[in-house]
């Protein structure tokens, strides 16, 4: 059966393998990793709702905006002199410039493009247009900037084209697990960015499992068991799972010290675990006692992702003087290109022409919640 989109360019009799009960099922089909047609279905179908764009704290101010890559194109964020964020098309009414470049960041009164210098109020109305003010049935107010909706959550910013949910219903579940964090009051002190050879499907189920951990994360292991915790049965559009740190382990980092301060609110339970949640299609969040750690994702082609990695502390550790957040950022950044290395080695066996999907681990039930969330898609229900 299928649902209100199209069906994905894939082998059905594969994607019903990957739906099979647990224990008896297989990964996604080798195209959906490897096919440009499957990616571009995957921008029109998945990347099209609500995508992760990055850090309220990025537009602290009013009349402060910025660009971000959102799907296959870039959306624009202003905080209004109300105090209020709103989303546009980053493209200008006139011809198409962009606003902003990606990434671009900008404090005005006014959003001007800088092509022909197009000018839009904080609110996407437009201002003014050089040229145009005799000219014969030019109505201003027919030319607005395409608004994007966007949702400011737990500290982190969201854009939507037209998800089939509610954003309430995209993170059901997840306020529960994230609510004494304090997201909102965190700020981000390292961001570092990585390019990925390897398909954006591949990052996220490798995020989904440690049994990969023995082989490869030996610093990991010392700091928390790689058979520990437990995956958390799927809500809204997020899979994920909580991992324990040893006796004695304050934190992921290299010899498991914090060089922060364990959250104030966070219960005995979450003082002692590390959340791993992905919030799907674009989101990795690491939550750990002393820092929050977030991965976006963007793909760039089938074989390739760009990476944007970044810590984030509560403020009153983050504004200490001689802060360092290195404890974490080193830790995570060797584990992070060890992850980058696998996924990279599993893209390039994929593409040998005798590899067919194969069976899932018992420890591998996380990324089963995820291949069966993507299935799910792909057949259109």
């Amino acid at each position: 059966m299928t649902g209100t989109r199209p069906a994905a360019p894939l082998d059905q009799a594969q994607l019903a393998d990957a739906l099979r009960p647990f224990g008896e099922s297989r990964m996604l089909p080798v195209a959906a990793y490897l096919d440009d047609d499957v990616l571009a279905w995957e921008r029109r179908h998945v990347f099209s709702g609500w995508l992760a764009l990055g850090r309220g704290e990025d537009l602290a101010r009013p009349r402060m905006m910025r660009a971000y890559a959102a799907g296959a194109a870039g959306v624009l964020v202003v905080r209004g002199d109300d105090g209020a964020l709103r989303g546009f098309e980053n493209a200008c009414r006139h011809r198409g410039h962009e606003l902003l470049p990606c990434d671009g960041t900008a404090e005005n009164r006014a959003i001007v493009c800088p092509y022909h210098a197009w000018a839009y109020r904080l609110d996407g109305s437009l201002l003014g247009a050089p040229g145009f003010r005799d000219a014969p049935g030019f109505d201003p107010e027919a030319h607005p900037l395409a608004p994007v909706e966007i949702r400011e959550w737990n500290g982190w910013l969201f854009a939507d084209r037209g998800a089939a949910t509610t954003f309430e219903e995209h993170v059901a579940g997840l306020d529960a697990i994230l609510g004494r964090y304090d997201g909102a009051e965190l700020v981000t002190c390292e961001t570092h960015e990585y390019d990925v050879e390897a398909n954006w499907k591949v990052i996220v189920e490798n995020y989904q499992e440690c049994y990969h951990c023995s082989s490869i994360h030996p610093e990991l292991c010392r700091i928390s068991p790689p058979d520990s915790g437990d995956n958390l049965p799927p809500q809204g559009d997020w899979v994920g799972g909580s991992m324990d740190l040893r006796e004695g382990m304050s934190t992921m980092s290299l010899d498991g010290s914090s060089g922060g301060a364990t959250m104030t609110r966070l219960d005995e339970v979450e003082q002692r675990t590390v959340m791993y949640l992905a919030l799907l299609p674009n989101m990795l969040v690491s939550l750990h006692p002393d820092y929050v750690m977030t991965h976006l994702l963007t793909p760039i082609s089938a074989h390739r992702t760009r990476i944007r990695c970044s810590w984030a502390f509560p403020r009153a550790v983050a504004e200490t003087d001689g802060f360092d957040p290195a404890y974490a950022v080193d830790f995570w950044d060797l584990t992070n290109r060890q992850d980058w290395a696998a996924c990279e080695s599993v893209q390039r066996g994929m593409q040998t022409p005798g590899y067919r999907p194969g069976p899932l681990a018992p420890a591998e039930d996380g990324v089963y919640d995820f291949v069966t969330y993507m299935a799910r898609a792909y057949r259109g229900d």
